[in-house]
């Protein structure tokens, strides 16, 4: 009978070392399958198979000759297919399964022999042991994640075991009903149908994580919380045993926490997040299992590789964004894993970019300091969107722009990189926008509006074209998203009010008065969305259905300038911090003359540059001269001085019609200037009429 490879893939599966001897042995014996192959017998194909996968599983590079072994044993699958056994059957799928995920291309002959099992086990379906049930669940599930066509086949076989979880449940033993939950998140997060056999499938063995709590590994306790995370996400409801199950492994957590490698750690760490975002509570366990794993995240920060940093970053922004405490220990973890995105730069996938990139802007905006190794971090993923910007799907487009403008909206600098990631993104999004959610497309809008004059006014107009129909009348947004929409349709009608050379479009303001009565139907109690419905209202020319009360800050800067002009013409009547319309206060008002000045300090431009508006002061601008009121605005860059002031108050004399004392000012211009040579009496000029601003920025 022939004989090769034996039992030395399970010595080295039970740590013998691949020492020189066994790699010169296994290279000897390889070319002896590919020899023999005819002769094999079912089981000889089966436990050859097995040895290979086990022997990669342990290190074994996939090399050509390897390969060629493969290539003559998968047809071998299909030749016999009628005489494998169950536990062959299992075994054969298993390995090819495990031989995929380690990097073994699908090949023709690959896809024959899976072909050839599949119908075996819908015949074989009421032989097979628990064991043998998990292990082909399992192997399903791989395959497919590893881009397996689900295939009627493959559909049918998936089908057909599923009742044998049931049937069998009482018979599994912990790894098997870890494996399982796995098994059956991964096959749900591509794609599976929640049938009535799944969900039987699932509800049968949730009460064995429960009775066998004590009895799960480390790798098991990751993989069920993992699994659970993933099934309440893609949709399951979060029944009473799926709360149960949770509240049996969370103390697991806590009491095996040393035992935790890396894989480990990020995968747990994701799981709760996704958890508390699917609606567990955050119960005393769950603060405890989260906080005996970021200590974990110290100890091993120099083995994590780039997916788990990834992961780490985006869950501990996840669980900020719901409620979790910015304890020392989760600050410390941030701290730690900010350098190694530096380190692994090179190594993210389009995924784990825009993960990245949308988790540091959640801290950013849940308080987390903008430090060096944040500032950093930002800088260096920065430029791979524009490397990787034919990968990103649309979540991820909508993540990443999102996140830009969260970024910008907290201080981040207006840079270059900044600007050649938001260019290389907004292509994507006309490109793909038939494959955006609702939900997608109302965080797109805010994002593009936030950005204000970052972004050139006819890539927003055109965007907006091509994506607010799909969202005006949706019934599946949202408060938040409609509240979103609105603003965000505003600050783009603002924009095209502000330039006089743009052809205005009535369909806007349909869309705009559609969301209005959405959103005022819903009686918002707070305040974003009651200063929304204020300001929509004002624009659309509508009674305002709510009172708002606005906080009000006068600035150093401002109070110096308002004394100033004051003491300058002491018959000027200067009102302060006044609500007009209802409307957010202004700065200064000057009500005999119907002109506004704002004083804008660096939080109302892009990266505080003092030269693109972001999308709510344009927005603000538009809405006061939409009221009748002349705006004037004044950098307060330009105001550190009583005599950089001067020139601004000559030139409001002119306005009022008092002459200034001294002559030789410039006068006010009716065009624009390079920012670069602004200063004093232009930079007023171009302040006073900013619907004739030149484009400075880059797009």
């Amino acid at each position: 009978m022939p004989t090769c490879c034996g039992p030395w893939p399970k010595l080295v599966d039970n740590g013998l070392a691949r020492t020189p001897g066994l790699k010169e042995a296994l290279a000897a014996l390889l070319p002896l399958v590919s020899v023999q192959k005819n002769q094999f017998i079912p089981q000889h194909i089966a436990n050859l198979l097995w040895a290979m996968a086990k022997l990669v599983d342990n290190e074994q590079r996939l090399t050509p000759e390897f390969k060629e072994v493969l290539v003559a044993l998968l047809p071998q699958v299909n030749a016999q297919k009628a005489n494998f056994k169950r536990q062959e059957i299992a075994n054969l799928l298993s390995v090819m399964a495990k031989l995929v995920d380690s990097g073994l291309e699908q090949t023709p002959e690959f896809k024959e022999a899976l072909a050839a099992l599949l119908p075996l086990v819908n015949a074989q379906k009421a032989n097979f042991k628990p064991e043998e049930i998990t292990n082909l669940l399992w192997a399903m599930a791989k395959l497919v994640d590893n881009s397996q066509e689900r295939t009627p086949r493959l559909k049918e076989a998936i089908a057909a075991l599923l009742p044998c979880v049931h049937g069998q449940k009482d018979q599994f033993v912990p790894r098997g009903v870890a494996n399982l939950l796995w098994a059956m998140a991964k096959l749900m997060d591509n794609s599976q149908q929640q049938t009535p056999d799944f969900n039987q499938a699932v509800a049968a063995l949730l009460p064995h994580v429960k009775v066998q709590k004590a009895d799960f590994k480390p790798q098991g306790i990751a993989n069920l919380l993992w699994a659970m995370a993933k099934l309440l996400y893609n949709g399951m409801e979060l029944t009473p045993g799926f709360k149960e199950a949770m509240a049996a492994l969370l103390p697991q957590v806590d009491a095996q926490k040393g035992q935790f490698i890396p894989q480990h750690i990020a995968n747990l760490l994701w799981a709760m997040a996704k958890l508390v975002n699917s609606g567990q509570e955050r119960t005393k366990e769950f603060k405890e299992a989260v906080a005996a794993l970021l200590p974990r995240v110290n100890a091993q920060k120099n083995q994590f590789n780039a997916q788990e940093i990834a992961n780490l970053l985006w869950a501990m922004a996840k669980l900020v964004d719901n409620g979790q405490e910015r304890t020392p220990g989760l600050n410390e973890a941030v701290a730690l894993l900010l350098p190694h995105v530096n380190v692994h730069k090179d190594q993210f996938n389009a995924q784990e970019i825009a993960n990245l990139l949308w988790a540091m802007a959640k801290l950013v905006d849940n308080r987390q300091e903008r430090t060096a190794a944040f500032k950093e971090a930002v800088a260096v993923l920065l430029p791979h969107v524009n490397v990787q910007k034919d990968q990103f799907i649309p979540q991820a487009i909508t993540s990443l722009l999102w996140a830009m403008a969260k970024l910008v909206d907290n201080g981040q600098e207006h840079t270059p990189e900044l600007n050649v990631a938001v260019v290389a993104l907004l292509p994507l999004v006309n490109a793909q926008k038939a494959n955006f959610k609702p939900q997608e497309i109302a965080n797109l809008l805010w994002a593009m509006a936030k950005l204000g004059e970052l972004v050139e006014l006819n890539v927003v107009t055109s965007t907006f074209e091509s994506l607010v129909y799909r969202i005006s009348t949706n019934p599946e947004l949202s408060q938040p998203e409609i509240s979103m929409s609105l603003w965000a349709l505003m600050v783009c009608c603002a924009r095209l009010f502000l330039d006089s050379n743009t052809n205005k479009n009535n369909l806007f303001e349909k869309h705009l008065d559609d969301l209005f009565i959405r959103l005022e139907n819903t009686s918002p109690d707070n305040g974003d969305d009651q200063s929304i419905i204020t300001m929509a209202a004002s624009w659309l020319g509508r009674a305002c259905p709510v009172v708002r009360h606005y906080h009000t800050n006068i600035s150093k800067t401002q109070a110096d300038f308002r004394d100033q002009l004051q003491s300058s013409i002491p018959s000027l009547k200067i009102e302060e911090e006044k609500s007009l319309n209802s409307l957010p206060s202004v700065d200064l008002l000057l009500p005999d003359h119907n002109i506004v000045i704002e004083v804008q300090g660096p939080h109302h431009y892009v990266g505080g540059d003092f030269t693109t508006r972001k999308g709510s002061t344009l927005l603000k601008i538009a809405l006061w001269q939409k009221a009748g009121f002349e705006v004037i605005e004044i950098p307060t860059n330009q105001l550190l001085k009583k005599a950089l002031m001067k020139p601004y108050i000559d030139q409001i004399k002119i306005r009022i019609g008092i002459p200034p004392q001294e002559h030789g000012s410039v006068s006010l211009k009716r065009g624009w200037t390079d920012a670069a040579d602004v200063t004093g009496e232009e930079h007023l000029a171009e302040q006073t009429n900013p619907a004739k601003r030149k484009k400075t920025n880059s797009q």
